[in-house]
Order: C-alpha cells, then structure tokens, then sequence
C-alpha cells in the first residue's frame, strides 16, 4: 500500500475511536500519546492527523477514494472493526458507524465481523487453553487453571513460583500473538490480558466483573482502544498488518522488541494485578501507576530473553487457534 492509503486508514481507525461520541478524557489521553508514539513515521504526521480527526476536520467522505486498492479497503473495514470492539461490544453509535463504512467500501458482512464479536465478548472464567497451544508453551504450569495444585493446599490460592509461571506464561503467548499479521490476532491480546487479570483476582478470593477490570486497566493507563491502535498500527506503518505467508517473523519480531507491547505490557499487568489483589486492594491509583510502570520497564529488559520462544510459539498459531483460545474451547 502507498502512503495514502496508510494515512487514509489510520484517518478511519482514528474516526471509529471517536464513532460512540462518548470518549472519557483518561482515554482521548492515551490516543493522543499513541499518536505522539507512533510519530517516529515520518512519511504521515499522526499528531496532526488526530487533531484533525479531533476537531472534526475531517469526515469518511474525505478519505475514502484514498483507498484505491481493495486490500486496503478490506483492512480498512477490519482495522475499525477491531478499534470498535476493543473495549468491548461495539455500542449502536459505532454499529451505525460501521455500516456506513462498510456501506461506502462496498464491503459486504463477513464472518470477520462476527470472530471480532466472539472476542469481545470472551468469557472471563474458561478451562486451560493449553491444548489450544498445542500444549508446547516454554513453561507449560497451568497457563489458565484458575488455582492449580496450590488449590490443594489452600483452594483459590497460587504459590508465589506457580504465579510468576502463570504471568510469564501469558506473557510469552500474547507475545507470540503479536507476532502474527492478522487483525484479529491483535484484538485476541486484549481479552486474555482481562482474563489474566481476572484469575489472579480469582486467586485471591476476588470475583471480579469486566467492568471492575476494565477500571483497573484504565487506572494503570492501559486503555483498551489505544492498545489495539497502537499495535496494530505499529504493523500497519511497517507493512505488515495483513500480510500472511512465510518469512514475516524475522521482521515482525524485531518490530515487538522495539515497540514494547504485548509482552512487557501482560507481564506488568499480571505483577501488578498480583501486587494489588494480595494486599487486600489496597494500593492507590499512584501506587499502582508507578507499579506498573517499573514493572514495564522490566518486562521491556526480558522481551530479548524469551523472544526465540515467543517466535516459537507463533509458528504454532493461527486465528482458529487463537478464537479457541479465547473462547476456552
């Protein structure tokens, strides 16, 4: 795709953010620090692209005959799905959206729009997904069992090793994830990183509900939007969102090193979840920021370590896989 098509899809990713009309500032926030992120691009200025999007300069009607090419078109449609869905269902402002985008691009209904619905709509609580794996994670201890043997001894409680293994675990998966090219492949991290969250809270004799969860997030400034824009429009600048077939992982892990996402971002939230939840709640949003943020750091320093796993892993992977993990299947 040339530079037009890119800025034309990045335009309409940054319109479906905004579709429902009811962003939280915490959130127009962390969409503007994506875009500050991503302006290391120099062919397409973000920044100024968001203030665009921002302040209403811009529409879908200037940015669709952009897209000459029915690749772009088809990802175009696929990206704002996901931007959509990212905090879950999509709402009846983004629905109408969505229909007017897919409208106009001339795409019709396809079973995309329905795995994007099954993954914002994952459960929370599902058996282990081991075998989804194909059961050959690096540190195969009970990556989703929801207490595991230290139920035995004390039931809803993990030993400190079996915790670390279950973090570590979920971070070297959706590390592996983003190495994938596929738009729903990118989506997939953000519900297992909240079902993360919510078996450590499990462990903890916490019943936790999305909502709390998603607040949580949001404290440690993990916004479920940005997050998806971010990496998927990471791969989008690098030419690799969308692309399929061999000889991408190379690239593609390099880019995951560089960006400091999946990994270190599952591998913060999870200490960090574990922190807060066994200390009875009682950390401040303050607390928790500086938490998770040095734990980021950390996890940024491991990413080198466990890559060849994580690459390893992927090989593994497909979109089939990954919606049967989600869906504990």
């Amino acid at each position: 795709m040339n530079t037009e098509e890119v800025r034309a899809i990045l335009t309409i990713c940054l319109l479906a953010s905004y579709a429902d009309g009811d962003k939280h500032d915490r959130e127009r926030e962390q969409i503007r620090q994506v875009a500050q992120g991503l302006a290391e691009d120099q062919r397409i200025n973000l920044p100024g692209l968001y203030q665009e999007v921002l302040m209403r300069r811009v529409q879908l009607a200037d940015v669709l005959p952009k897209l000459s090419s029915s690749q772009a078109r088809q990802l175009a449609y696929e990206m704002a799905v996901c931007v959509c869905e990212a905090d879950g269902r999509t709402s009846e402002p983004e629905q109408a959206f969505l229909a007017r985008l897919r409208e106009a691009l001339g795409q019709a209904p396809t079973a995309f729009d329905a795995q994007a619905d099954t993954l914002a709509a994952a459960p929370l609580g599902t058996a282990s997904v081991m075998a989804a794996t194909g059961g050959d994670a690096p540190h195969p201890a009970a990556l989703d069992a929801p207490s595991g043997t230290a139920a035995q001894r004390r039931p809803g409680a993990l030993s400190a090793a079996e915790m670390d293994s279950k973090i570590l675990n979920a971070s070297i998966l959706n590390g592996a994830i983003e190495l994938l090219p596929e738009n729903l492949s990118t989506l997939a991290i953000i519900p297992l990183q909240m079902r993360l969250v919510y078996q450590i809270g499990q462990s903890h004799g916490y019943e936790l509900d999305r909502g709390h969860i998603k607040d949580l997030l949001a404290t440690l400034g993990v916004g479920l939007t940005s997050q998806y824009l971010e990496q998927a429009g990471r791969k989008l600048l690098g030419g690799l969102l969308g692309k399929v077939g061999g000889g991408l992982l190379g690239g593609l892990g390099r880019q995951a090193v560089s960006s400091g996402m999946s990994f270190a971002s599952t591998y913060a939230l999870g200490h960090v979840a574990h922190q807060y939840y066994a200390g009875g709640r009682a950390l401040n949003t303050q607390m928790l920021r500086d938490a998770y943020q040095h734990v980021m750091a950390d996890g940024r320093q491991m990413q080198d370590r466990y890559l060849p796993q994580m690459q390893e892993m992927s090989r593994g992977l497909n979109t089939a896989r990954i919606l049967q993990m989600v869906r504990g299947g």
